[in-house]
C-alpha cells in the first residue's frame, strides 16, 4: 500500500478525533465561564487541542492529495 494512503488512513481519524475533543473542551470552558467558575486554563487547552486537530486533519488532506496524484501517474 502507498505510504501517502496509509498516512491518510492514520491521520484523518486522529484529526477528526482531536477536533471533536477540542470543541468539547471549549464547550465545557464556556459553560464554566457562564457559571462563574475558572475557565481560562480549560479554554486554552481546548483551543490547543482544536488547533492541533485542524493541523493533523490538514496534513491528512495533503497526504490524500499526494496519493491521488501518484495514482494518476
Amino acid at each position: 500500500m502507498n505510504d501517502h494512503y496509509s498516512a491518510w488512513q492514520r491521520l484523518a481519524p486522529l484529526g477528526l478525533l482531536l477536533i471533536g475533543t477540542g470543541v468539547s473542551i471549549v464547550g465545557e470552558a464556556t459553560l464554566r465561564k457562564g457559571r462563574g467558575e475558572g475557565w481560562v486554563v480549560l479554554g486554552t487547552v481546548g483551543l490547543c487541542v482544536l488547533n492541533a486537530g485542524v493541523a493533523v486533519f490538514g496534513d491528512a488532506v495533503k497526504q490524500r492529495a499526494l496519493y491521488e496524484l501518484r495514482m494518476e501517474s
